[in-house]
């Protein structure tokens, strides 16, 4: 008898340790569904909104300066010790971090995410965040700017003139999105990423960006009790 896993996924496009996690985790997938050929688990990922800087403006500040103050006391010895290690990991990962840009408010951002996933479902939606991460953290584009959710959007398939009606339609699904931040604080989420992997007899939760060979772990564990 097959059984459906649902693993909950969440994030903030503008959380660097998010965007390494989906690749562990994409890398995880990949790996135990290829060795699991007859695997009575089917894994679906869904994509659960969170915001880090909920105060931010929606025009933001400075990426560079603002983490600076913010997270490291003005100190730029250990801003450059946070970028070294940032890049080592992302090169691990295929991922260029570069750190200039703009720190914002993300619920523009989570909005499209929670539409392309309800329209259209897990794998376009994938690619949007996908494209919202790489734009960010590689490019150096706005996190939320109209400009910007619309080439996440179309990076996913969606049609340009579909995805621009729903970006520009800046209250639509904005309650819906905004009662899913809601939960997953209610839910006790203080941290992102926060995953939740779906179990027939437990639920396993892995908060922080792990590596391959853990998720890979509670992923064969999710299937060793499925019978």
């Amino acid at each position: 008898m097959g059984y459906d896993s649902q693993i909950s996924f969440t994030l903030d496009t503008i959380c660097p340790w998010t965007y390494l996690a989906k690749r562990r985790l994409s890398k995880a997938l990949d790996q135990v569904r290829s060795s699991n050929p007859s695997s009575p688990v089917t894994f679906h990922v869904k994509f659960m909104p969170y915001q880090l800087y909920p105060d931010a403006s929606k025009e933001g500040e400075a990426k560079y300066s603002w983490y600076k103050r913010a997270k490291y006391n003005d100190s730029e010895e250990k801003m450059k010790m946070y970028m070294t290690l940032m890049s080592a990991y992302g090169a691990n990962e295929d991922i260029d971090f570069k750190f200039g840009g703009t720190v914002a408010n993300t619920l523009d951002a989570h909005r499209l995410i929670q539409w392309v996933q309800e329209e259209n479902g897990e794998e376009q939606a994938s690619k949007v965040v996908d494209s919202l991460y790489s734009q960010y953290f590689e490019n150096e584009k706005h996190p939320s700017a109209s400009e910007t959710l619309l080439k996440a959007a179309t990076d996913a398939g969606i049609p340009e003139n579909k995805a621009k009606g729903f970006i520009d339609d800046e209250y639509e699904g904005l309650l819906d999105v905004k009662m899913l931040i809601r939960e997953q604080a209610a839910n006790g989420v203080d941290a992102v990423p926060h995953v939740i992997v779906e179990g027939k007899r437990r639920d396993f939760t892995l908060e922080g960006a792990k590596d391959v060979e853990e998720y890979v772990k509670t992923l064969e564990q999710v299937i060793k009790e499925s019978g």
